[in-house]
């Protein structure tokens, strides 16, 4: 064997993961942990977006949270932690859902300014989940204009640019902070464990005892 095939040979396959900052985060790394996955640095701390693990095979990409299912479908991350409300409203294409890691609870709701009722007209719907909210509303036999925002919904109802929002809501205190009030579910949200389809079949020993290991976490939680 030539120096460069023993060299190939010692290059052990590298799986790729995708995560989000903030509560996702936050709140996978116990489960990542229990299958021997921490990282070597503070994503708070860094200017990084790769991040290497204890685990030599693994690594991770931190993104934004609508971005994860992207990466994975495309397989630039071999699989990934995404919100329901993402995967839904990006739809899962090339992807597969392994696990419902039970994380970052929430619901996918309306919401609109507290004790206001709604004018007697076309509404106007502010949300960044445009197809989840044209589907909803489109159940409902409801006509409604769609607005388009990424982020400080609350505002639109208090300066007239929508008459509802659709967002997730966990405890509800942003939306009564800014005297408004959550009205009907759409969807219960928790976090996925996503893989690319094609990492998942190529893979998948070395896939294999980290899922063991998450699940096995979870049931213990559980118990």
């Amino acid at each position: 064997m030539s120096a460069s095939d023993a060299s190939s040979a010692d290059i052990l396959p590298k799986l790729t993961l995708a995560l989000s900052k903030g509560r996702i985060l936050e709140e996978t790394m116990p489960l990542l942990k229990s299958a021997g996955i921490e990282l070597l640095e503070d994503p708070a701390s860094s200017r990084k977006l790769i991040f290497e693990t204890t685990h030599p095979q693994v690594e991770v990409l931190i993104l934004r949270a609508s971005d994860v299912p992207t990466y994975v479908e495309h397989g630039a991350a071999d699989f990934g932690v995404a919100g329901l409300d993402v995967l839904m409203e990006h739809g899962l294409g090339d992807v597969f859902e392994l696990i419902d890691l039970k994380i970052a609870c929430c619901r996918l709701m309306t919401a609109g300014v507290k004790d206001q009722p709604l004018p007697n007209r076309r509404l106007r719907v502010a949300t960044k989940y445009v197809n989840l909210a044209r589907a909803y509303f489109a159940e409902r036999g409801q006509q409604v204009d769609l607005i388009k925002l990424y982020g400080s919904m609350e505002l639109a109802p208090l300066v007239g640019l929508g008459d509802l929002i659709v967002d997730v809501v966990d405890t509800g205190n942003t939306l009564r902070a800014n005297g408004l009030e959550p009205l009907e579910t759409l969807h219960h949200i928790s976090s996925r464990l996503i893989a690319n389809k094609t990492s998942y079949k190529r893979k998948y020993q070395l896939l294999k005892p980290i899922l063991a290991a998450i699940e096995q976490s979870l049931i213990d939680r559980a118990a």
